[in-house]
């Protein structure tokens, strides 16, 4: 057991409830979209847990994407609009590319998704001219296969010769409005993951069938959080590394519902950008 191990079981924590999967045996899938008829939206069935989120803050300096799958690092954007998509891809974006070469070493960055997302009390998500909203269910966004294909699916030509290097998947995700008080976001320490508590699910589109992980329980798993995020601070989250050394692979994550959240406290809203992180061979 590691120093930060040892130090986070005296860490200030929250008691909260996360949603993590029922295992019936059949694979879950997600429609995005209104389904055909007669079938479900879903068919992930919920298995809630309480479980203790630790304020991670004084653990910060130590945590890294290789050992835990999360990192909290500080960068003050020039984006003014993060509902301006177009402002969003031509200043953020660059912005982000940035930041991870210089945080992973990276030959290539490449952002292929962006997602902001606005609490809506009494929203449902996905449905038609709703604000995305917070996921309430521990899940990792991509998988040991859907991870490549991405690559495969976005970058057709090089996809082979990518492939033969390092493939990283990280996320940013970061407050619109601070400090964020209501619905944080919960992530578990990949190191306490096993994989027989990642079950793939699909995540259906009217185009394409994506992969995502469901979780199941396991008492072992650590969670954390970073209570008042601000604005210029962003969190990164691994999603999928295609090394196989040890290193965090994935960090399942969630929004939750912070017992100390004043009731007055403005509803969520944040960005996250998915991107393919390369390395040469």
């Amino acid at each position: 057991m590691n120093v930060h191990t040892l130090h986070s079981d005296l860490l200030r924590g929250v008691k909260s409830e996360l949603n993590y999967l029922v295992a019936t045996g059949e694979r879950p899938r997600t429609y995005t979209y209104d389904p055909p008829a007669g079938a479900a939206r879903t068919t992930v069935v919920s298995d809630p847990h309480q479980v203790i989120i630790r304020d991670a803050r004084p653990l910060l300096s130590q945590l890294s994407l290789d050992e835990e799958g999360f990192a909290l690092v500080q960068q003050k954007s020039q984006t003014r609009d993060f509902y301006d998509d177009e402002e969003v891809r031509r200043v953020y974006y660059p912005e982000a590319v940035q930041l991870l070469k210089e945080l992973t070493g990276a030959d290539r960055v490449h952002i292929f998704d962006h997602t902001v997302r606005r609490r809506v009390s009494g929203s449902e998500d996905r449905r038609a001219n709703a604000p995305r909203q917070p996921v309430p269910r521990v899940h990792v966004d991509h998988t040991a296969r859907s991870g490549p294909q991405r690559v495969r699916d976005l970058l057709p030509e090089e996809a082979d010769e990518l492939l033969n290097g390092r493939v990283q998947i990280i996320n940013l995700w970061r407050p619109i409005r601070g400090p964020l008080r209501d619905a944080p976001l919960a992530v578990c320490d990949a190191r306490t993951v096993k994989p027989e508590h990642l079950v793939p699910s699909d995540l259906i589109y009217p185009n394409r069938v994506g992969e995502t992980y469901s979780v199941t329980f396991d008492p072992g798993h650590r969670w954390f959080y970073v209570p008042d995020m601000n604005v210029e601070e962003v969190l990164l989250l691994k999603c999928y590394d295609s090394e196989m050394d040890g290193r965090a692979r994935f960090a399942p994550h969630t929004a939750f519902t912070d017992p100390n959240t004043p009731p007055n406290a403005a509803p969520r809203e944040s960005i996250e950008l998915r991107t393919l992180v390369f390395h040469s061979p």
